[in-house]
């Protein structure tokens, strides 16, 4: 069973997704949890403490998976695989985080107690782009196409699946990485 403080961070998660951080006010949180607003602060000192817990253990469970995806020994393009894999499970597990990273990125900035998401951000980039430049060092990935546009393109793509992609039994987490590891490096296009 929940305890009141996880109950506090699911509910407050997926209002902060919904409606925006800015938006969502903490008596609507508090009676979304069923309790007095002010009884919020018995747990947390402020709507942003929330917020920061929530975004701040997705990009750790994320940096944590790049990182085992960085230290094995592999291809680009397995790593490149092995990055979208890990992208899909952390948004899985951290759906509400996801959106509220991806939404009210720039509006968290302006606090200095998120200062972090910069970090994280490059930190994120770095992962991507290590992968990215290998693969064009090793002669897997095209030259042509500037790497900083097509993390950004791929990143987005896998992170935005958040809004449409359920796993199930017919649909997994390892079909959708390969369809899109399959798109991102070979296209559209029929091989001859």
């Amino acid at each position: 069973m929940k305890d009141r403080r996880e109950a506090i961070l699911d509910s407050a998660a997926a209002l902060f997704a919904s409606k925006g951080v800015a938006a969502t006010t903490v008596r609507q949180i508090a009676d979304e949890v069923g309790i007095l607003s002010g009884s919020l602060y018995h747990h947390f000192d402020s709507k942003e403490a929330m917020v920061d817990e929530i975004v701040s253990s997705y990009l750790t469970n994320l940096q944590v998976r790049y990182e085992a995806v960085l230290a094995r020994e592999a291809g680009a393009r397995e790593r490149l695989h092995d990055l979208i894999v890990a992208s899909l499970e952390v948004v899985e597990e951290h759906p509400h985080a996801t959106e509220i990273y991806q939404n009210d990125l720039n509006y968290l900035l302006q606090f200095a107690r998120f200062g972090y998401l910069r970090e994280s951000g490059r930190a994120v980039q770095d992962a991507w782009l290590r992968v990215i430049e290998a693969g064009i060092a090793e002669g897997t990935f095209r030259d042509d196409v500037n790497p900083k546009i097509l993390y950004r393109f791929m990143r987005d793509s896998v992170w935005l699946t958040v809004r449409w992609f359920k796993s199930s039994k017919a649909h997994s987490i390892a079909e959708l990485a390969g369809n899109c590891t399959s798109l991102f490096l070979d296209g559209l296009t029929v091989r001859g």
